[in-house]
């Protein structure tokens, strides 16, 4: 079954387009909304949404500095969860712009740091214990400045993601003067490997993200060449066998109009009857190319042979049917045997002068093997190759299976094909 995008690329500009959809969602909200309510808020009010998300980072700033100031320097470990918890208000603004909230997290944690270094200045020793309040609350904000980096990474070009990362390592940097003094050097090598690590990881899945969305389009590109090549082998197995059929009834009322007009009547009637069944054909391909025509009608099988084997004779060649054993088929199987049949006796009615043909099926356990031969010589040399053997080829080949064509030692024509049969697959 062709997907909409396949069908859509098939169809061409001319086709008719779909009824238009509603405009979708800034590419950074699509997939990252948890809940539903914010996803279609996002999608019906853009605007609306930026401006709630600007609203809870400042609430997010305001709340982390007024619980600092109000705790005091000595609270710490989980008297400090409130400030923790705040932060969790810049998800919204980091969905929609990541850098801004990068901004706000790093105003919020240089300024809690500053705050908080009243408790550094009474403290002994030239390093301040991890369980001071500053440290503990730059280790925070640098896991979400961290988180940040990773995001940003992965959403912006190198260029942004670098002046981030530097932005970022710059700040808190700057404000381990206040609560690591002592140690610029161990902490600088540290925050340079957390913003190193954030961007390599953010990168990483920038980068596979990309190649996974080359993958879908070089997927969805061979789905549309392997269909387009798909209707070329029907429309070739379809029109050329009846256009043959037309010229040669058409040659025959030609020739014997005035001096037999009942077997002019009849080749007219056979021209008549194949002209319909091939519009009818195109039709139904063309609907199920543009999607109009959702039953496309069953595909040909082997079943219908002897019809086939009917109009070919109606045209002027007696075609043979042998059978050796008789097995139920896959329908590609099945329907494959059918246009190679098929191709085999529209290339003996337009290339060779036999007035007999033989069609053989040989059931075998394993495999079906289809024999088409005719013992005339061709009727001219110097003619044309069309894409009638390279599409039966290319039937086999979708199955597994072989064919080969050419003239026959002791005269004639000659086409053989073998297709696997799947033991299970009847």
């Amino acid at each position: 079954m062709r997907t909409p995008s396949v069908r859509a690329a098939l169809a061409g500009p001319g086709a008719a387009s779909p009824a238009p959809s509603p405009p979708p969602a800034p590419s950074a909200l699509r997939g990252a909304l948890p809940a539903p309510a914010l996803r279609r808020l996002a999608t019906a009010r853009p605007r609306l949404a930026l401006a709630l998300a600007w609203l809870c980072a400042l609430t997010c700033a305001a709340l982390d500095v007024w619980c600092v100031a109000v705790a005091g320097p000595d609270a710490t470990g989980l008297r400090l969860l409130p400030v923790a918890a705040a932060c969790a208000l810049l998800v919204p603004l980091a969905v929609l712009r990541p850098r801004a909230a990068l901004a706000v997290l790093l105003a919020v944690s240089f300024t809690t740091v500053v705050r908080a270094d009243s408790a550094m200045k009474s403290l002994p020793g030239p390093v301040p214990s991890p369980g001071t309040q500053a440290w503990q609350l730059a280790c925070v904000h640098g896991a979400g400045c961290a988180l940040l980096l990773c995001v940003i990474a992965h959403r912006s070009p190198a260029v942004w993601t670098l002046g981030a990362g530097l932005v970022s390592f710059a700040v808190q940097l700057g404000a381990a003067t206040y609560y690591r003094p002592g140690s610029l050097p161990v902490t600088g090598a540290f925050l340079a490997l957390v913003t190193v690590t954030a961007g390599v990881l953010g990168r990483a899945a920038r980068e596979r993200r990309a190649h996974a969305e080359a993958l879908r389009a070089a997927a969805t590109e061979r789905a549309v060449v392997d269909e387009r090549l798909r209707i070329a082998r029907e429309l070739h197995d379809m029109v050329a066998h009846s256009i043959g059929v037309i010229a040669i009834q058409a040659g025959v009322g030609r020739r014997v109009l005035t001096s037999r007009p009942e077997e002019a009547r009849s080749a007219l009637a056979a021209v008549e009857e194949h002209s319909r069944e091939t519009l009818a054909g195109l039709r139904r391909v063309l609907g199920a190319l543009r999607g109009t025509d959702t039953d496309p009608g069953p595909a040909p099988a082997l079943a219908g042979l002897p019809a086939l084997l009917a109009r070919t004779r109606a045209a002027g060649l007696r075609a043979e049917l042998v059978r050796e054993g008789r097995r139920a088929l896959p329908g590609d199987v099945d329907s494959a045997a059918y246009r190679i049949v098929q191709e085999a006796l529209t290339n003996v009615l337009r290339h060779s002068t036999a007035r007999v043909c033989q069609v053989r099926l040989a059931f075998g356990p394993q495999a079906l093997r289809v024999e088409i031969t005719d013992a005339g010589p061709a009727r001219r040399a110097g003619q044309a190759v069309g894409f009638g053997l390279a599409g039966m080829r290319e039937r086999a080949a979708l199955l597994g299976g072989e064919l080969r064509a050419g003239p026959r030692p002791e005269g004639g024509f000659e086409v053989v094909a073998r297709l696997p049969v799947e033991v299970g697959r009847e």
